[in-house]
């Protein structure tokens, strides 16, 4: 690990420890070249269904790790704490948001065969993006980025159905080719864009308004480009009803101490 390398994975251990000591922010853009992970955790009843419905929905929901039921650590980060170290949770029962909540210990409590999956993130390609010269401009303004519930269904798993979620970023129309040829070598995290243009003809009615995260600006000369999301889980937890589950909130990641390198295709 070169010094640069060495030296953002101690900002992901920070960070880490940051979130843990109750911290809270969005972390587009903390510890740069290290791969973010969003978090469903379910009993273990509803485990299988929800790997079937992430194998069958891989680009809204890339797996990149599954934890034992009743573990709360991951292989991804071997020092994190699953319950604590991400900064911002949802606990949710029978399909409605409960709470939101810095330390989700108390929650994880409530069932002892808990299984956490850990989703490819597309803040994971954000860096290169930007180093590439294409202004992420949640980054830019320190805001959430925006995500929609869109009217594409994902194929449904067992108990598990529900729409995609998408996130938006605005790109200058001379750059969204390269937007999505350096998101497409990161197929796990979410990889090329799902849809490019048009919002309405994937079910979303106004760009300001997005579902979850915060609206941005669109220069003249952008066009909105949409890549799938991995709250796409928390879509699927509302639409079926799922009777409990821990979620990050949306934009609320946890961070690993895995380069993002080691998922470029």
């Amino acid at each position: 690990m070169n010094a640069v390398a060495h030296q953002n994975r101690e900002a992901a251990v920070a960070a880490r420890r940051r979130y843990r000591a109750g911290a809270v922010e969005p972390t587009s853009g903390v510890a740069p070249g290290f791969t973010q992970a969003n978090m469903i955790v379910l009993p273990r009843d509803w485990a299988f269904d929800f790997l079937l419905y992430a194998q069958r929905n891989p680009k809204a929901c890339p797996v990149l790790d599954v934890g034992d039921p009743g573990a709360h650590g991951t292989t991804l980060a071997s020092d994190a704490d699953l319950r604590t170290d991400l900064p911002l949770y949802r606990i949710w029962r029978d399909g409605k948001l409960d709470e939101e909540t810095a330390d989700a210990t108390a929650a994880w409590a409530e069932h002892p065969d808990l299984v956490s999956f850990l989703i490819g993130c597309s803040f994971t390609f954000e860096t290169p993006m930007a180093e590439a010269g294409i202004e992420i401009r949640h980054m830019t303004d320190g805001t959430n980025v925006p995500m929609y519930l869109t009217s594409r269904p994902c194929r449904p798993a067992g108990r598990l159905h529900g729409n995609m979620v998408v996130s938006m970023r605005p790109i200058p129309a001379d750059r969204v080719a390269d937007a999505s040829t350096i998101s497409g070598r990161f197929p796990a995290v979410h990889g090329s864009p799902v849809h490019v243009g048009e919002p309405s003809l994937i079910g979303i009615s106004d760009l300001g308004r997005p579902d979850f995260g915060d609206p941005v600006r669109i220069e003249p000369g952008e066009i909105p480009v949409f890549w799938a999301c991995g709250v796409t889980p928390q879509a699927a937890v509302m639409a079926s009803g799922v009777p409990f589950a821990i979620t990050h909130a949306p934009g609320h990641m946890f961070i690993t101490d895995v380069p993002d390198s080691a998922y470029h295709a």
